[in-house]
């Protein structure tokens, strides 16, 4: 007849050292217990271990006995507690329901911004499993030597309304200055290969189109209409033909000169460093131009760029039209599509950036869409956004931590 077995959970807090871990382990081990579940957490310096072990009733008094003495000799606390059969079981029962990541970015994160978030997943039913800091802690000396703070939630459960849950954070994300993800935890998401950046005011602070008119003595009225169209109140081609015919005239190397003194949004060196590195797919489609889109593709080695080609004359002047198809919004996605297909890549394991009306497609079709300091009507229709940090914050929404970017540089 074989002994009868119990659960029992081990609490252990108190300051953190090397080894310590091993020592609770050891005792267990010479024992032979079964471990169920085990999970640690470091906060300063400070140790939260769990240990849920089941083994026989007969010797589970004499293996409490040695974790105590044991916990004594290390100065930390222990708790023990017993958890029986159908406990356990339903909480077995708990793996097979949906899982999330929500993940929520600041230059700084406060009680209150943690709190209203916290609340948004208890109010959609879910359940906190874990919480970890993927950003590096923050000196209260020097604060400006990290100027973000990210945490990411790991949540199990079924939201009571999904599109409601998303709605509440973008509300909340713009009320309090924080940005968000939800997620689903899944293998793609895990395994993202692909990322299309839009690149006026996404991967460059400027819309070139604006630059060129300024040159051309047009500025106000071509600001105007590229307004109008990132807003979506005009067809995004119809306006791009009216803005290119304002250009006819101007001299070819006005580009080159604006090329090189394009102000590249915060957080794009970093971000582009890490994902080369990783091996990340990265693309540009635009609506604006090719010349500053090979610019950009020089100077991160971005592996695709598509974008619209201006007419020049055989004197070097802009004949005020332009070449090959225009390059809106239907086809950012179509290319989106085409890429992942060349590349041999699912569509949810691609990712897409963009902060105009015209990036909206391409921001729907992707695994993951992300709406980067966007217009209204965008931020209004992404799943995610980025307002308060640079471009490097989409770093965090693929689970990317500090410590590890940092490590392997």
């Amino acid at each position: 007849m074989m002994d009868k077995e119990e659960q029992i959970l081990v609490g252990i807090t108190g300051k953190d050292r090397p080894g310590l871990t091993a020592s609770f382990m050891d005792i267990l081990a010479h024992h032979n217990a079964n471990i169920l579940d085990i999970g640690q957490a470091d906060i300063h310096s400070t140790l939260s271990l769990g240990i849920l072990f089941r083994i026989s009733e007969k010797q589970s008094g004499q293996v409490m006995k040695e974790l105590l003495f044991k916990a004594t000799e290390l100065g930390v606390n222990i708790s023990f507690s017993p958890i029986d059969d159908e406990e356990y079981e339903s909480w077995v029962e708990q793996q097979g329901k949906n899982r999330y990541i929500l993940t929520i970015i600041g230059r700084h994160l406060n009680a209150r911004q943690i709190a209203s978030a916290a609340v948004v997943i208890k109010d959609q039913g879910l359940n906190i499993d874990s919480i970890v800091r993927l950003t590096g802690r923050q000196s209260i000396k020097h604060p400006e030597r990290n100027v973000r703070a990210c945490i990411e939630f790991s949540l199990r459960g079924t939201p009571t309304d999904i599109n409601d849950m998303r709605s509440q954070l973008m509300q909340l994300s713009s009320e309090m200055e924080f940005d968000f993800s939800l997620q689903r935890d899944n293998m793609f998401r895990r395994m993202r290969r692909l990322i299309c950046f839009d690149m006026d005011s996404t991967l460059i602070q400027t819309e070139c189109i604006d630059e060129l008119a300024i040159k051309a003595g047009v500025g106000d009225k071509v600001k105007e209409i590229t307004e109008r169209a990132m807003r979506g109140e005009i067809d995004f081609k119809e306006s791009f033909k009216e803005r290119v015919a304002l250009l006819k005239g101007l001299d070819v190397s006005v580009m080159q000169d604006i090329a090189e003194k394009l102000p590249i949004t915060e957080g794009v060196d970093r971000l582009m460093a890490v994902l080369k590195r990783y091996g990340y797919k990265i693309a540009i489609l635009s609506g604006g131009f090719t010349f500053f889109g090979e610019y950009l593709q020089r100077k991160y080695g971005i592996d695709y760029m598509y974008a619209n080609e201006l007419e020049i004359d055989d004197n070097g002047k802009l004949t005020g039209n332009y070449v090959g198809e225009i390059v809106d919004g239907h086809r950012k996605a179509e290319l989106l599509k085409l890429i992942a297909q060349v590349e041999k890549v699912n569509l949810a394991q691609t990712i897409a950036v963009g902060d105009g009306a015209n990036d909206l497609p391409m921001i729907s079709e992707a695994g993951l869409g992300i709406a980067f300091h966007a217009k209204p009507r965008v931020q209004a229709n992404a799943k995610q956004s980025i307002n308060t940090i640079g471009l490097d914050g989409v770093l965090y929404f693929l689970g990317f931590k500090d410590s590890y970017i940092m490590t392997e540089q």
